[in-house]
């Protein structure tokens, strides 16, 4: 499960040590937190990262397999994190230490910045490849947060980047060694954290109306 720690003004929120994906309960527990970092004090930032060979792997498929009936509220629940992550009021940086796929790559693209481990690791939007559609909030998200051809290769060919690629295409922002991911993601948040605040809030609503718009709904 999530666990939450504090560098001087940076939040470091840890997904875990497993695929990390996006279970009813996980969702819940990164909700917790949430709550308790918009709750302290500022300067502040946030870093979220995750332990071994997955920073995330999206959404929790088998779960949603044995509970067809709750399918709107758990995309409902889905939709309602990545909003809430791209309108947090301070500035995020996803560590991405491991495999980033589907879901996860979205929750990563929620993010302000990313830094990647340069050596090993994808980013990946397999839907193509699994037979599942985006939904009309996560292809807006998507779209909104990478240029129309990097979106449209990897939503269309459910591509496979590592660091260098996704670092060209404008994926993520830094790649480093694997040693260096939490530290420079840390670094970046610093910098900014004096930024935290309602104003920030505002500034990133604003940007993306018709991303929240379409986030809103449960379609799944």
């Amino acid at each position: 499960m999530p666990q939450l720690d504090r560098h001087d003004d940076v939040y470091v929120l840890n997904l875990g040590d497993t695929e990390n994906r996006l279970h009813p309960d996980q969702i819940a527990a990164l909700n917790t937190l949430l709550d308790e970092i918009e709750k302290g004090p500022t300067p502040a930032a946030l870093v979220t990262t995750a332990t071994g060979k997955h920073y995330s792997l999206g959404l929790d498929l088998d779960w949603l397999g044995e509970h067809p009936d709750q399918r709107v509220a758990y995309a409902k629940s889905v939709h309602e994190l990545l909003a809430r992550v791209l309108t947090l009021p301070m500035v995020t940086v996803a560590a991405l230490q491991g495999h980033t796929f589907a879901g996860g790559a979205m929750l990563s693209l929620a993010h302000d910045l990313r830094v990647m481990r340069a050596d090993r690791g994808f980013w990946c939007l397999p839907e193509a490849d699994i037979g599942l559609p985006f939904t009309p909030g996560m292809s807006a998200l998507i779209q909104a947060r990478l240029t129309p051809q990097a979106a449209h290769e990897a939503m269309i060919t459910a591509r496979r980047y590592g660091a260098e690629e996704a670092t060209d295409l404008g994926i993520i922002d830094r790649a480093v060694s694997e040693d260096a991911v939490l530290s420079t993601a840390i670094s970046l948040a610093q910098a900014q954290a004096s930024k935290a605040g309602h104003a920030l809030r505002m500034i990133k609503t604003r940007m993306y109306p018709s991303v929240l718009d379409a986030l809103a709904l449960s379609t799944i």
